[in-house]
């Protein structure tokens, strides 16, 4: 028998905010937008307008809470410090 693996669903979580920010980010940068410059609007202004609604942008990243998308930036940005 294998030994028991612990998941921890937290690093779940974050994986898939972080793939479905850069989902988002994609779907920006295929209609001509900025992705950094449209995703800090959201983030910092809260306003969801900053987010095209094309192939469900819009709905996808605001799912999640801004403080939670910015919690897992900083801690990517920081992982390999």
């Amino acid at each position: 028998m294998e030994d028991t693996k612990i998941y921890n669903s937290n690093e779940f979580q974050n994986e898939y905010v972080s793939n479905v920010v850069k989902e988002v980010a994609d779907i920006l940068e295929d209609r001509g937008y900025n992705p950094v410059n449209q995703i800090v609007g959201y983030l910092m202004s809260g306003d969801p307008g900053y987010i095209s609604s094309h192939k469900e942008a819009r709905s996808k990243i605001t799912t999640f809470e801004r403080t939670k998308i910015l919690e897992i930036l900083v801690e990517e940005f920081l992982k390999d410090k």
